[in-house]
């Protein structure tokens, strides 16, 4: 077998949390001699500084260079691929995969950049579940259903969640507060307002379709724009 599909779920405390993301991985002839062939479906977004919307894959050890980080035909495999995918790139912090900002890391300035490129990132992945309700991978579609079904509600607490003020990244896995979210409330930025007042309603109807439980009470989940010395509620 030379062609090989993974589909992952975004982890908890990340800003891909819930999303599924789909990947086809070819085993070139020369296999493992040299790395396998990956693209990503992007459906034309931009996700990750290694996921272009192209399909494109940024990944060292997709790199037959020398190194420790690179691929390695007498040790790597393509398991190693998927787990470093997971791990490495569908991050809580996507900002500092940013070859120019990993020095930021660690900084005030680093700290007040990554928050509004994790918002960007959530979106994305909000706008990227939408594509795959509507148009899911041929032989893929109950998995893509399934998932959702299961999941739809603790998306849109999601969304509630940061409606509220807690920070992209920082809910659990039934999509609730964490110690850092409640700890770093602050007033929903008015990009990320505008984008979820667009999307929720999409995202509703959608699970809806797919018989998802539990989604109807998100129906009306819009806040109106407040200015930046607004209080946030509470988190759930």
């Amino acid at each position: 077998m030379d062609l090989l599909r993974a589909a992952m779920a975004g982890v908890a405390g990340t800003p891909y949390h819930d999303g599924l993301f789909f990947f086809d991985m070819q085993l070139p002839p020369s296999y493992p001699a040299v790395p396998p062939l990956v693209y990503y479906h992007s459906f034309g977004l931009w996700l990750n500084p290694n996921l272009d919307d192209m399909g494109g894959v940024c990944l060292s050890l997709l790199d037959a260079g020398k190194g420790p980080e690179h691929w390695s035909p007498a040790s790597s495999s393509v398991l190693q691929v998927v787990v470093s995918l997971q791990g490495l790139v569908l991050t809580a912090q996507p900002y500092y995969n940013e070859s120019e900002y990993a020095y930021q890391l660690g900084t005030p300035q680093g700290a007040r950049n990554a928050l509004p490129y994790a918002e960007n990132a959530y979106v994305l992945t909000l706008r990227t579940m939408l594509h795959l309700l509507r148009r899911p991978p041929a032989g893929y579609e109950a998995l893509v259903a399934g998932h959702f079904r299961r999941r739809g509600r603790f998306v849109l607490r999601a969304c509630e969640a940061y409606l509220q003020g807690c920070p992209v990244g920082t809910l659990d896995a039934e999509a609730r507060a964490t110690a850092e979210g409640e700890g770093g409330r602050r007033p929903c930025s008015t990009g990320l307002r505008l984008a979820l007042n667009g999307i929720v309603p999409r995202l509703v109807e959608a699970f809806t379709e797919i018989g998802a439980d539990g989604c109807e009470q998100f129906g009306r989940l819009r806040l109106p724009l407040t200015g930046s010395g607004a209080v946030a509620p509470p988190c759930i």
